[in-house]
Formats: C-alpha cells, sequence, structure tokens
C-alpha cells in the first residue's frame, strides 16, 4: 500500500511539474509578444521551473531521509523486542528442559528404589518360603518316620 502510495505521489508530482511546463510554454507561445520579450519570459518560466523543481528535489530527499531515519528506529526497535522475546523463551525453554530432567532423574530413583525394595521383598518371601517348605518338609519326614517306626517293629 505505501508503496503504491509513493509512486501516486510521483506521478502527480511528475504529471503537474510536466502540466506546468506545456501549460507555460503554450501561453507564451501563444501570446502577441515580440521575439526578444518571449526569450525574456521563456528565461524567466524556464528559471521557475529550475527553482520549483530544485525545491521539489530538496523537499523529496528531505521526506526521504526522514522516513529513512524513521524506518530505521522503527526496525530498530522491533530487533530489540523481538530479541527480548527470543531471549525469554530460550530462557523458558532452558527451565523447562532442566524442571523436565530432574522429574526424569526423580521418577528413574523411585523406580530404583521401588526394584530394590521388591527385590528385598521377593528375597524376604523367597527366603521365608524356603524356611516354611524346609519346616514342612522336617516335619512330613517326622511324621513319615514314626508312622514307619511303628511298622518296623
Amino acid at each position: 500500500m505505501s508503496n503504491d502510495n509513493n509512486m501516486n505521489t510521483k506521478d502527480f508530482l511528475i504529471g503537474a511539474l510536466v502540466g506546468g511546463l506545456v501549460g507555460a510554454a503554450s501561453a507564451l507561445l501563444l501570446a502577441p509578444k515580440s521575439g526578444k520579450e518571449l526569450r525574456e519570459d521563456i528565461n524567466i518560466q524556464a528559471q521557475s521551473a529550475r527553482d520549483k523543481t530544485n525545491e521539489i528535489t530538496h523537499t523529496a530527499f528531505e521526506k526521504g531521509t526522514e522516513y529513512a531515519s524513521f524506518a530505521k528506529e522503527k526496525s530498530s526497535t522491533l530487533v530489540k523486542a523481538v530479541s527480548e522475546q527470543s531471549s525469554q523463551l530460550l530462557d523458558r525453554v532452558k527451565e523447562l528442559s532442566e524442571s523436565v530432567k530432574r522429574d526424569v532423574e526423580e521418577i528413574s530413583q523411585s523406580a530404583d528404589e521401588l526394584t530394590e525394595g521388591l527385590r528385598s521383598s521377593s528375597s524376604e518371601i523367597v527366603e521365608t518360603v524356603r524356611n516354611e517348605v524346609a519346616v514342612q518338609d522336617d516335619t512330613i519326614n517326622d511324621e513319615a518316620k514314626e508312622e514307619v517306626a511303628p511298622t518296623k517293629d
């Protein structure tokens, strides 16, 4: 949109300048004057056109410098804002990464403790079952010996 606006302004200025020159030339050439007066009028109009062209060029240069300065300031502000937001985002990602890492370490430690607890419990259960089986085995052996003993007599 801005580019179209600049192009329309440029086209208007060029059209106004050319139209002014053509109009001035037509007025000079169609006016009933002597050659000397006509040349003087043409010189005056040419000088006037030169002055206006210089003025327009100077104004355009000032406006261009002003717009360039404004654009530079705005882009600098934008770059700073993007940089700050990127930095904040990076810091947040680092925090989340560290938090996830801590959580994984805690879960891993809890799993190790749970595994060790299960190993310990299963070892105790196995030992208890072995002892109980041994006691039962001894009891069965003793009962079997008692039953076999009276039969031997």
